[in-house]
């Protein structure tokens, strides 16, 4: 056994860091937290300085058990954990753990810190550790605290008002909330006609085009030119008159190279980039980071993942330059380094923004060592930070102005003189208005050019767009919701809790989610706003900082948010998950609403079980007269399985479906369509078979033919073959891009996959992702 023990949190990294530390050190890992709070009411002793019950992880025992053993038997102890706050807890937790196994006794036992994992950067930290930060601890411990009490109180509301399996999150609710508004406000949005006018001419062989920017001395706005009416008087006013040039205005215009990137402008650009989800890109960047098994052996790629800083160390700024002089020519090296600020609320800067180790470990040399998507998102950062370093693109810009009677036509382009820093790389944006980068004929004023075409083109308003991953990770930064370790767990949740579905990659709120998020800001208004959120976090920064202590920030917290709980409990749940409208049940006279059942939200009678008069959300008057004219449609030769009543053809929200006659008494149903039956047993109750179905999206998945009895389910399709690993008495087939056709077994904790066909004898047969 070593003198020396370190721990960090992955055995990944434990690996990376024994090539650099040797035979004197013996390196274990924590495989991530070690203890968390007891999951019971009264974990966190409101009445006693928030004092929190903690336990050992069960799945983490054994891996506790393993570093207490060799802690006892070391000399000296370094805790290595991630270099943020959660790394900080958990050295802390670590330490606390140590102590009441009385493994300790007189060692000496340090905090190393490092951002990246290099041979020179750990060994700096071994040879400079400190002690455990408690300001830092203290920090993660009221964030573990608030979200605990948040969750505990909010949470079991929310079973009892709207629906059991629900939850609130102090940070996943205002995140819910800015999906929620988005929707609503492209509810409400009314289109608005306006019209361009533009004329269409050439010099030489050259065309170009113009737009109407003046009429009759004024320049016009989007809306000036109301209607196709308008237009033409426009067109008729000028149609035959000569086309002269007013004026030719010439510019030089440069744009500066992004900053490096942080975590959440990393997130941003792989989801727009690569089509990578905010999760995948965060344990591909941990992958990166803990070390990648190359040629010469393991090392880290990246420094730390979990930075809203945008600097870069000196040493790193000397080797890109050292390395831009030598690959480019030398306009493309500035004469000084270029610095950058960040612009994330609530920035801690004290660490470095995300960049590859070495600017001098290119892609192409790595890339015979990484997947598919650690040398995609590998080389979107060494891009990135490459030519955050370099020269500012230059552009030669060209204002054209066009007079043709009372009208006074722009036309406008620009071109790349010299290309700087994007010769390496450009960010992208969301929803961008597309540039002029038409390149313009030489123009003169005074010059005559031909009228080849004038015309006009009719516009629509549109809805603001609803959020992409990327553009929520932007939004939850500027308004100060979160940390950047937390963006991809936020968005997690709310897609796992079914809060939000994503629709052709946009974020739009389950009818559940919109329930949850309406009794929020209605009853719990203050703790679902953005400024109260961001505040919040101020004060944790604060505490990090050590310039303010947490329990009177928890005490702040809990005196208002527990006595509102207390408030709401009087709620009925109708007053949550019914909506009233100003209109009148067609069946019984009394008042419609809006109500939250099993399938989502429908309208529905206030008399209730008394009528029974239902009908879609999103129905309009024509559907609705449709359906009451339509006879219901008996099934004949069938009665209910329950009650012996009729079988009949019903609608719903999600289509027509087989329902009985004596509704509510009786709420038999089951699909117009017979399931289709793979013929595959259960493996769960081995007594059903598998039939194929859709989820509520339209999602096929298999499940047991006996449900309710049997809950078995699995979204790929199922095969009767046993794993040959461990028994189960089902596969299921699964198709993606990376991998092509395999076999896999459903059983999460196996993980037996082989593959049938590769990607390219798919693609050979037409065939895609499933």
């Amino acid at each position: 056994m070593a003198d020396n023990l370190l721990i960090v949190e992955s055995p990944s990294k434990a690996k990376t860091l024994k090539k650099y530390l040797g035979k004197d050190f013996e390196i274990l890992a924590s495989y991530g937290h070690v203890r968390g709070l007891v999951r019971k009411d009264g974990s966190v002793d409101v009445d006693h300085d928030f004092a929190m019950k903690y336990q050992v992880i069960p799945k983490n025992a054994k891996h506790v058990d393993a570093i207490v053993s060799a802690v006892k038997a070391a000399k000296n102890v370094y805790l290595a954990t991630d270099p943020d706050r959660e790394g900080e807890a958990i050295s802390w937790h670590l330490l606390e753990i140590l102590k009441g196994k009385k493994a300790l006794g007189e060692k000496l036992v340090k905090r190393v810190v490092f951002h990246e994992i290099t041979e020179s950067a750990v060994k700096a930290a071994v040879a400079h550790p400190r002690d455990v930060d408690s300001h830092l601890v203290n920090a993660q411990q009221a964030r573990s605290a608030l979200d605990y009490l948040v969750g505990f109180n909010l949470s079991p509301l929310l079973w009892r008002k709207v629906r059991s399996g629900l939850s609130a999150g102090r940070v996943q609710s205002p995140a819910l909330r800015l999906i929620c508004e988005r929707e609503r406000e492209i509810r409400a949005f009314t289109a608005q006609e306006y019209w361009t006018v533009h004329l269409d001419s050439h010099k030489g062989k050259q065309k170009f085009g113009a737009r109407l920017n003046e009429w009759r001395g004024k320049k016009l706005e989007q809306f000036d030119v109301p209607n196709e009416a308008t237009q033409a008087e426009i067109l008729a006013a000028i149609e035959g008159q000569p086309a002269t040039v007013l004026n030719v205005e010439k510019k030089r215009k440069n744009r500066n190279p992004a900053a490096p990137f942080t975590t959440s402008t990393m997130q941003q650009e792989a989801v727009r980039k690569l089509g990578m989800t905010t999760d995948r890109t965060m344990r591909t960047a941990q992958q990166l980071y803990e070390g990648i098994a190359l040629g010469d052996g393991t090392t880290g790629l990246i420094t730390y993942m979990r930075t809203d800083s945008v600097a870069l160390a000196n040493e790193a700024v000397a080797e890109i330059r050292e390395y831009i002089g030598n690959t480019f020519d030398a306009e493309s090296l500035p004469a000084s380094p270029p610095v950058y600020k960040s612009k994330a609320k609530n920035a801690q800067e004290a660490h470095e923004a995300i960049r590859p180790t070495s600017i001098l470990r290119t892609p192409e040399s790595v890339k015979a060592f990484l997947s598919a998507e650690q040398y995609k998102l590998y080389e979107m950062i060494w891009k990135r930070t490459l030519a955050s370093q370099m020269s500012a693109a230059r552009f030669d810009t060209t204002g054209v102005d066009i007079g043709v009677g009372e009208a006074v036509f722009r036309a406008s382009g620009q071109v790349l003189v010299f290309a700087g820093f994007l010769a390496v790389y450009e960010e992208d944006v969301d929803d961008a208005e597309d540039e002029d980068n038409a390149k313009l004929p030489p123009l003169e004023a005074g010059e005559a050019v031909p009228v080849d075409k004038l015309y006009g083109e009719q516009h629509f308003t549109q809805p603001p767009p609803r959020y992409s991953e990327a553009s929520l990770v932007k939004a939850l930064e500027e308004f100060g919701i979160g940390r950047p370790s937390t963006y991809a767990s936020i968005i997690s949740t709310l897609k796992d809790r079914e809060y939000v579905i994503l629709d052709k990659k946009r974020f739009l709120p389950t009818d559940t989610g919109e329930v949850v998020n309406k009794f929020l800001t209605e009853h719990f208004a203050q703790y679902v706003d953005y400024q109260f959120t961001s505040k919040l976090e101020d004060k944790l920064d604060e505490i990090s900082n050590g310039e303010r202590d947490w329990i009177p920030v928890m005490e702040e917290f809990w005196k208002g948010f527990s006595e509102q709980v207390e408030e709401k409990k009087a709620l009925k749940r109708s007053e949550v998950t019914h909506e009233a409208l100003d209109e009148a049940c067609p069946k019984c006279g009394k008042q419609l609403t809006i109500r939250l059942g099993k399938r989502g939200r429908f309208i529905g009678c206030s008399g209730y079980p008394e009528c029974d008069y239902t009908r879609d959300l999103n129905e309009t008057a024509e559907q609705r007269a449709e359906a009451e004219a339509e006879a219901p449609q008996v099934i004949e030769g069938r009665v209910c399985p329950l009650d012996g009543g009729q079988l009949v053809v019903k609608s719903g929200r999600y289509g027509k479906f087989i329902g009985c006659a004596n509704y509510p008494k009786c709420k038999h149903i089951e699909p117009l369509e017979k399931p289709k039956d793979t013929g595959v047993t259960c493996p769960q109750c081995k007594v059903g078979t598998l039939t194929e179905r859709k989820s509520r999206y339209g999602k096929l998945f298999y499940s047991c033919n006996t449900y309710p009895k049997c809950t078995y389910a699995t979204w790929n399709p199922p095969i009767a073959e046993t794993c040959p690993q461990c028994k189960w008495p089902v596969l299921t087939l699964k198709t993606t891009k990376r991998r092509g056709l395999e076999k896999v077994c459903p059983q999460k904790e196996c993980g037996y996959s082989v593959v049938v066909k590769t990607p390219e004898q798919l693609a050979a047969e037409g065939g895609g992702e499933g």
